[in-house]
């Protein structure tokens, strides 16, 4: 079994008044996510009840830390194989069953990512093998109990003369 990691966040509700949660629609959802020694973040609800849509929502991040995983894994597995990437950019999507509470589970993240390789020659093959591998390591992935799909798209660079 391997070290222990912790990691520690501080989540801030900045939305109270004297009113406080008096009614279902009463408070507000803003809230501030911080790590310290970093820029905060300005979060909110992804309910529709008086929230700031310029502010995260927990479901965006979470799916982007997902995201977020994968690019550092497929990195680190390409350098690991001699293969020099030089634009990597994901669209992921996660899809949120919402039940009867308006609340639901996770059932699907899919991550699109698009990369681009120095090299021509690298296969739609090896691609998917880097792709592949990379997934197997994703830790933030291999954490959550729904599938987490990675369909890629790659490119090779193209040089002027």
């Amino acid at each position: 079994m391997g070290a222990l990691q912790t990691y520690n966040v501080t989540v801030d509700w900045t939305g109270a008044d004297e009113r406080g949660t008096s009614s279902y629609t009463s408070y507000s959802r803003d809230h501030e996510v911080r790590v310290e020694g970093k820029p905060t973040l300005l979060a909110t609800s992804d309910l529709k009840v008086r929230t700031d849509v310029s502010r995260y929502r927990a479901e965006e991040l979470f799916v982007g830390s997902i995201s977020q995983a994968q690019m550092l894994w497929f990195l680190r597995t390409a350098a690991r194989h001699d293969v020099v990437v030089l634009g990597y950019a994901d669209k992921a999507t996660g899809t949120q069953r919402v039940e009867g509470a308006g609340s639901g589970p996770f059932v699907e993240v899919v991550l699109r990512p698009r990369v681009t390789f120095a090299d021509p020659g690298v296969s739609e093959e090896l691609a998917a093998r880097l792709h592949h591998e990379a997934r197997e390591y994703n830790h933030v992935a291999r954490s959550v109990g729904f599938p987490v799909r990675v369909e890629p798209a790659h490119t090779t660079a193209h040089t002027t003369a």
